[in-house]
């Protein structure tokens, strides 16, 4: 049974986030314009506290801003490429700072943040090569490799650069975590509005908006769901979802074709929690961040 924060926290999340649906052509342009107007106010820089307390450096890579993190003091010889979540539309807000400070200060390790280019301006074409980069500069840098890391859409799109660079001839990650991640696009993986009534969060005509307008088309292109794709070559695998979060049938899905291919790949499902819940504060994230550091220890 879900605990009492996390009770009360599902309780007050639709009134904070909101999840009023989206209909006809005049919502969507109205949408558009609210998500563009609040891309333009977002800053993805590190909250001051954190700041304060950890090493920080911000740089860029084929045009893209990336940030270091790392606790003081004390050189790190593994690195963790974390792709934050926000549907593609939001950059890295004070909930991924604060679970990479804690992957930082807990497991001593390096924290590489991309602010990727986000929609509806930007597709995922836009986003892999810059990322790939990053992964393949940080894996000749460090000396114990690169996890990848990501919730939510971030999930997803870590998901989907490990399958690319698993096709390639160079440097793999060590570990794959994915938290609650978005691997269809289309939000038509069977399950998905029978689980999207459970959900308090999220949306699911926006999720397929934000789909559409990630994957550069409605629907979205194959090759930028991870559930498209060959899961071959994919590195060990942990992936977290609560059975009250829409994407849920996806991540079951993985799960189900990782054992069917023979894949390393271990799926944590924790009944009534929500979307994202290992980054809440709650105390189910205390339990899935002891699975976390177990899984790269």
């Amino acid at each position: 049974m879900p605990s009492l924060r996390h009770q009360a926290l599902a309780r007050v999340i639709p009134v904070l986030r909101g999840t009023g649906e989206v209909q006809g052509a005049d919502e969507v342009a109205r949408l558009r314009a609210d998500v563009l107007a609040r891309q333009e106010r977002a800053d993805p820089s590190p909250p001051r506290r954190i700041a304060a307390r950890y090493d920080v450096r911000r740089s860029e890579v084929d045009g893209m801003p990336y940030y270091e993190l790392a606790a003081r003091p004390g050189r790190t010889e593994r690195t963790v490429l974390y792709v934050h979540g926000g549907g593609f539309v939001s950059t890295l807000d004070r909930f991924h700072w604060r679970y990479a400070a804690r992957l930082a200060s807990r497991l001593g390790v390096r924290v590489l943040l991309p602010a990727y280019p986000l929609t509806p301006r930007h597709t995922w074409r836009d986003a892999l090569p810059p990322l790939v980069r990053l992964f393949t500069e940080a894996a000749v840098d460090s000396s114990r490799g690169v996890v990848l890391m990501g919730d939510s859409a971030g999930g997803g799109l870590a998901t989907l650069l490990a399958q690319h660079v698993a096709r390639g001839s160079g440097p793999q990650p060590t570990h794959l975590v994915a938290i609650a991640p978005w691997l269809d696009l289309s939000g038509r993986t069977p399950g998905t509005e029978d689980a999207a009534r459970d959900d308090p969060w999220l949306s699911l005509t926006k999720l397929r908006l934000y789909g559409a307008w990630w994957g550069n088309a409605d629907p979205p292109e194959p090759e930028a769901s991870p559930l498209s794709g060959d899961l071959d070559g994919l590195p060990p695998t942990l992936v977290f979802c609560g059975t009250h979060d829409l994407l849920v049938p996806q991540a079951r899905l993985l799960a189900s074709r990782a054992a069917d291919a023979g894949l390393d790949l271990t799926y944590v499902e924790r009944p009534g929690l929500i979307h994202v819940y290992p980054l809440l504060p709650v105390p189910e994230a205390d339990e899935a961040f002891a699975t976390v550091a177990a899984f790269l220890s």
